[in-house]
């Protein structure tokens, strides 16, 4: 029986993960860049530093900039658990409130615009834990990844235009806190006499109740054990309430281990 090659079957995978809705027109795509150094104290803690930008609006709107830390520790040799903290920098999307609508002399229904607030920037602060446990099946390693994290978004004054009145004013966007839940399924090959270690994974995320799913496929290329470059494709699928919506992602990363 021939044995399905590693590329062919996360090509599969893909097709059979990904739902009908990836497709909508009605997605949005973005990039998503990042860059990160881990420092390694022994061969079971470690730390590290990344960087990381997004965009949004088919490619053409900057999303976010994140600033992180992290550390983490192997209890066991299929046991790990992380902690750490990210400072994000959000390009928040404008939003537009409307007034009852009217009917012209003509019997048309007419929008009549209330509020408009123009996309601004935010930050946001967030803490995460994780605890992961890995299992290997020949050349695949299986890993569930539970993550709890917090962010909280700092009150902030913005300005909106008021259409009834015709200016501008201030206006209080409130604080918000946030627990969530992420649970991460992902599948590593380790491919004979290749640097190239394809991956694909499914994300939960749940706060009470399922918020979205994310789907992602890509494969890290490694270069004399210190310099690790990523490519990947990501789905994010909304289920729930969420200021992000439903998105395609490019993404590309690189770490530098020392």
């Amino acid at each position: 029986m021939t044995t399905m090659k590693p590329i062919k079957l996360i090509a599969l995978l893909a097709l059979l993960i990904l739902p009908s809705q990836a497709w909508a027109g009605d997605d949005d795509a973005g990039l998503i860049v990042s860059a990160a150094v881990e420092k390694k104290f022994n061969k079971k803690a470690g730390v590290e530093f990344e960087a990381e930008f997004r965009s949004r609006n088919n490619f053409r709107t900057a999303d976010r900039l994140s600033l992180g830390i992290s550390a983490d520790n192997k209890l066991l040799k299929w046991l790990k658990v992380d902690a750490g903290y990210q400072l994000l920098i959000d390009n928040n999307i404008e939003k537009i409130t409307y007034n009852a609508p009217t009917i012209d002399d003509d019997g048309n229904e007419v929008v009549n615009y209330n509020n408009w607030r123009p996309s601004y920037w935010g930050l946001r602060h967030r803490v995460f834990a994780s605890v992961t446990g890995s299992y290997k099946i020949g050349r695949v390693s299986l890993s569930l990844r539970e993550r709890w994290r917090f962010t909280y978004r700092p009150q902030q004054t913005t300005t909106r235009y008021d259409f009834d009145n015709e200016y501008w004013e201030d206006t209080e966007v409130k604080s918000k806190s946030v627990h969530m839940l992420r649970s991460r399924l992902k599948a590593e090959w380790d491919i004979p006499s290749c640097k190239v270690d394809p991956w694909a994974s499914v994300e939960l995320f749940n706060d009470l109740a399922l918020e979205k799913v994310r789907y992602s496929i890509g494969a890290d290329y490694s270069l004399k054990k210190k310099h690790t470059f990523g490519l990947y494709y990501r789905y994010q699928d909304i289920c729930g309430e969420d200021e992000e919506g439903s998105m395609h992602s490019l993404g590309v990363s690189y770490k530098f281990k020392f």
